[in-house]
Parts: structure tokens; C-alpha cells; sequence
């Protein structure tokens, strides 16, 4: 993968700036749409985010972890239905965004799992956790936020234990042009416009569609996590192209 796919997606900002870092860019745009979020998660991907969520958490079924860290784990979906499939000894989320955490935590507490599954806020550029700690590390939707691709996928691979597995799941662009076309047209435009009126917030929901574009995709994404250390490296693409699994083990 050359330099400059690695880089494009760091270059791309939530505020279309570079006086500020992009980690506290993302902090900020996540605290201002959190309570909107889970709405536009639903409302952009018509609900098939969820049926992505399930597939990637057959991944890690035969692996059966016990201990599982959800980076970028946002309102904590992903964390809640990873331990209603996998039923796991314990789930440690993290999130730059408290404002996002907040909302994970509301959902955790009313569904009684706050001795399974913690939060806790910290930037996945330096995650404050030992070595080899955890038998899977998941992030959904969250890699194309962070501030170094290649530290991030370093410090993912620090944690996961020898034989422990990582789990992407992020949206991509679809390849067919005529499918790109409507694509297009749906992130570029409607999404924005939809995200303007529920959020009030217009840059982050310009962002999204930005930031899918310029991250590494397929087999870019897979030699980040062979750079890491990490091997078995596998993506398959889902919903004719506009969310890709990534997975490798370490």
C-alpha cells in the first residue's frame, strides 16, 4: 500500500481544518451528535447496520472469547450485541467521546449488564491497557476516525493475546459505477441534508461520506494489519459494497 492511501483519510477532518488535531475534531464532532446518533445510524443505512453487526460477530464465535476490548465503541451497540451472541466474560469499551459514552452507558445500565460490560473514555492512538490483554479486539464504523491509521492498528495488536483476533467493520465505496453512482448521490447528498435537520450539526454528516471514501479499502485496509504484526488477514464485502468485515489474528 503506498503512503499516500495510508495518509488520504488522516488529511480529512471533521471541520475541514488542520489548526486543530483530528482526535479532538472527532471528540468534539461526536459529543455534538450524540444524542442524534443512533437515530442516523438507523436512518442512513436503513437498519441493515444491525444485520452487519451480526454478521461480523459470527467471526469471533468459534474463537469464543472470554475477554473482548470494542474500540471506537461509541453508544455501545456493538458491545451489547457482542455479548448477547458471544456471552463473554467481560467487554471493555472506549471511546474519545463522552458525550457518546454517556449514551452506552444509559443502554448498558438498562439492560442490567453494567458488571459485564465498562466503559471508559481514551483515544485508541495509545490505549491504556497491557499487553496481550484480551482475546478479541472489534471496532464497527470507527477505524476511518482514527488520527493514525498505522498506530491504531499497532496498539490493537499490542493488546489482543498470541492467537486473539481482530474484528473490522467499516463502511466502504461500492466499485460497480452504477451502484457508485446512486451511492453517491445518497452519502453526498441526502445523507447531509438528513443529518443537518435531526443533528444540527452539517459538517459531521459532510464528513462521513469524506472519510468513507478515503480510507484504505480491501486489501489496502488487510496490509495495515499485516504491518502490525497481525496475520490470517481477511475482508469480505457486504450489501453490494458499502460495508466491508476485515478480520486477522495475531
Amino acid at each position: 500500500m503506498s503512503e499516500d492511501k495510508g495518509n488520504r483519510v488522516e488529511q480529512v477532518t471533521p471541520y475541514g481544518t488542520h489548526d486543530t488535531a483530528k482526535t479532538e475534531q472527532v471528540k468534539q464532532m461526536f459529543d455534538s451528535i450524540a444524542p442524534a446518533y443512533d437515530f442516523m445510524n438507523r436512518a442512513m443505512t436503513l437498519g441493515i447496520d444491525i444485520w452487519w453487526r451480526k454478521l461480523a460477530v459470527k467471526r469471533l464465535k468459534r474463537l469464543r472469547p472470554s475477554r473482548i476490548l470494542d474500540v471506537a465503541t461509541g453508544t455501545g451497540d456493538f458491545a451489547i450485541q457482542l455479548n448477547e451472541s458471544l456471552q463473554p466474560q467481560h467487554i471493555t469499551g472506549i471511546d474519545l467521546s463522552q458525550g457518546m459514552l454517556d449514551e452506552a452507558c444509559r443502554k448498558v445500565k438498562e439492560k442490567g449488564l453494567e458488571s459485564i460490560i465498562t466503559f471508559e473514555q481514551g483515544d485508541c492512538m495509545a490505549l491504556p491497557m497491557q499487553d496481550e490483554t484480551f482475546d478479541a479486539v472489534t471496532v464497527a464504523f470507527g477505524v476511518r476516525n482514527f488520527e493514525h491509521l498505522q498506530q491504531g492498528y499497532q496498539e490493537m495488536a499490542r493488546v489482543l493475546k498470541p492467537g486473539g483476533m481482530l474484528c473490522v467493520l467499516e463502511l466502504s465505496t461500492p466499485t460497480n459505477p452504477l451502484i457508485r453512482w446512486f451511492y453517491d448521490l445518497y452519502s453526498m447528498h441526502i445523507i447531509p441534508w438528513v443529518g443537518s435537520l435531526k443533528s444540527g450539526d452539517k459538517t459531521a454528516y459532510r464528513y462521513l461520506p469524506q472519510s468513507i471514501a478515503a480510507v484504505p479499502q480491501g486489501d489496502d485496509m488487510l496490509q495495515l494489519m499485516r504491518n502490525a504484526g497481525l496475520r490470517k488477514t481477511l475482508y469480505k464485502r457486504l450489501t453490494l459494497g458499502v460495508c466491508t468485515i476485515y478480520t486477522a489474528v495475531k
